[in-house]
């Protein structure tokens, strides 16, 4: 069988309020990390999201 070209990452808030998202990502097309400004609603902000690993 195929390998599966699809990995889950986590998108962490980088105002440290512990929120995140999870976004699927081809590491084939796209091997350097995700980075998104979406809204967080502890803060009640768009900041910026980093790329950390499932756990």
């Amino acid at each position: 069988m195929a390998k599966k070209n699809i990995v889950l990452v986590k998108l962490i808030s980088s105002a440290d309020t512990g929120f995140f998202y999870v976004k699927k990502k081809n590491p084939r097309k796209r091997p350097e990390k995700m980075s998104f400004r979406k809204y967080d609603p502890v803060v009640r902000k768009h900041v910026l999201f980093n790329e950390s690993k499932m756990k």
